[in-house]
């Protein structure tokens, strides 16, 4: 497992991390161009970060494994693309790194294509998409895309960079 030590801490309240970063994204949207770029920088300046493998099964629940990465990692970087809000494990997967990071303050949207008010106010590509997963859901389901579009607000609000102000790879 893997340790940060700092000189303040006493060896019972160190926490134990096995990542540092836990990488969040639509990997129609990113993985072939700016998250590989981001997880290879960041793996070079020697921070160690979970990706997903590009092939994961569609419509299942995110994996123990995932669950396991997110509860054991310092950070969570979500990138927030214009398919992002298209993807169910998308939002579970944001609504667990909710779960276990908010209140420490650790997670850090990235903007990658889309206008930050866009995504706060859940209009253009996300609009649609939320418009799409309520169509698709029964009534009893509904709670989930409630749960999503609050979840959506709140990382959406958090303290953020928007990709296209950084220069391109």
């Amino acid at each position: 497992m893997y340790t940060r030590r700092t000189s303040t801490s006493s060896p019972s309240t160190i926490p134990h991390w096995k990542y540092d970063v836990f990488l969040s994204f639509r990997g129609d949207d990113t993985r072939k161009g700016f998250t590989d770029h981001l997880h290879e920088t960041l793996r070079t300046q020697g921070i160690i970060t979970f990706r997903d493998e590009p092939k994961i099964s569609k419509g299942k629940a995110i994996s123990g494994e995932r669950i396991a990465a997110i509860e054991g990692s310092r950070f969570a970087l979500t990138v927030l693309s214009q398919n992002y809000a298209s993807s169910t494990w998308c939002w579970d997967e944001l609504l667990h790194i909710l779960k276990f990071m908010e209140a420490r303050e650790a997670v850090l949207p990235i903007f990658y294509d889309v206008d930050p008010s866009d995504v706060r106010k859940q209009m253009g590509y996300f609009e649609k998409a939320f418009t799409q997963l309520e169509e698709r859901f029964s009534s009893d389901d509904k709670t989930k895309v409630h749960e999503w579009r609050d979840a959506l607000a709140k990382v959406a609000n958090f303290s953020r960079w928007k990709a296209k102000d950084w220069y391109t790879f």
